[in-house]
């Protein structure tokens, strides 16, 4: 199969990559390099199926580039993830996460591309009124981000009905592993990391009993080379765990692997974090035939093995 994905060079983006290349597929990355990395892409770099094209997605030759590709699948991955961002400039946010998909849409429309697999976000969900969040849950956005990502999928729907473009929807809860940087908009784990392995200190806020779902990337990249499929046409899956981890169990099991000691300093509960978040994979299981395999401590033990190797 052709592939091609936007935001190729990032964490998440990369490691599907190198995934869909040992499948067998022929595979294009659209990236601007703003946030994701050459490195990322070293392997795949030797690959004769393999192209890397410097692109925004925004950009208008994306239309031509996908037109000579001629993708059957279109992994949409590139997006501006920071919803602290988003709500000090909500119109870049629209700019990057709304034009920017618009884009990648109708260039894979008029490229005769089968299906688009699209990256959401649990921020979609606001506030859920169940935890784990079920797959039908009402979306409720409450920052510019989530509000960027929901209308994503609005037009996904929109283009499925009006020009028969599939597409499928993976709801990614938080995702940690080998690549993701813990500079930027890193996830927590890859900040516990680094700091612990340094030998810096490291801030836990408030009282440590907030919680998250962490998913390993390499099962979300299986997700993702699952969903490229005719599986799932039409619908959203959300790729979780559906455990909760408190930032306490989680800072003491990532000192751990680092051989660190596990002495957090605690400052104040950040306005706007959520108290509590996991989602249900359920309906992944049952659309996609996938299910999170790695568990938290193998998870982390990998992810902190990759960062003492850069």
């Amino acid at each position: 199969m052709r592939l091609l994905v936007t935001g190729g060079a990032g964490f998440i983006g990369s490691t599907l990559v190198d995934r869909l290349l040992g499948d067998g597929h022929e595979v294009a990355v659209v990236d601007d390099l703003s946030s994701g990395d050459h490195k990322n892409l070293a392997a795949a770099a030797g690959s004769p199926r393999f192209q890397l094209h410097e692109l925004d997605i925004r950009a208008a030759v994306l239309s031509g580039l996908m037109s000579e590709w001629r993708p059957e699948v279109v992994c949409h991955l590139a997006a501006q993830i920071s919803v602290r961002a988003s709500v000090a400039d909500p119109v870049r946010d629209a700019r990057l996460n709304v034009e920017g998909t618009v884009n990648v849409l109708e260039a894979a429309r008029s490229a005769g591309a089968r299906k688009v697999v699209y990256a959401s976000s649990v921020a979609v969900y606001g506030r859920p009124a169940a935890i784990p969040v079920p797959g039908d849950a009402a979306t409720d956005a409450r920052s510019p981000y989530a509000a960027s990502k929901l209308s994503g999928e609005i037009y996904l729907s929109m283009f499925r009905a009006l020009h028969g473009l599939e597409y499928t929807t993976l709801v990614l809860s938080n995702v940690y592993g080998p690549r993701q940087s813990p500079e930027g908009e890193a996830g927590v784990v890859s900040i516990f990391t680094d700091a612990l392995l340094r030998g810096s200190p490291t801030v836990v806020y408030g009282d440590g009993s907030q919680t998250r779902d962490y998913v390993f990337v390499d099962d979300v990249v299986e997700g993702f080379a699952r969903a490229c499929s005719s599986r799932g046409d039409g619908r959203r899956f959300n790729l979780g765990t559906g455990t909760q981890t408190t930032d306490r169990e989680l800072h003491a099991l990532v000192a751990g692997a680092a051989g660190a000691a596990d002495e957090p300093r605690f400052e104040p509960a950040r306005l706007g974090d959520l108290p509590a978040m996991a989602v249900d994979p359920a309906p992944a299981v049952e659309g996609l035939g996938w299910r999170p395999r790695t568990d938290l401590a193998t998870g982390l033990k990998a992810t902190v093995e990759w960062a003492r190797s850069r």
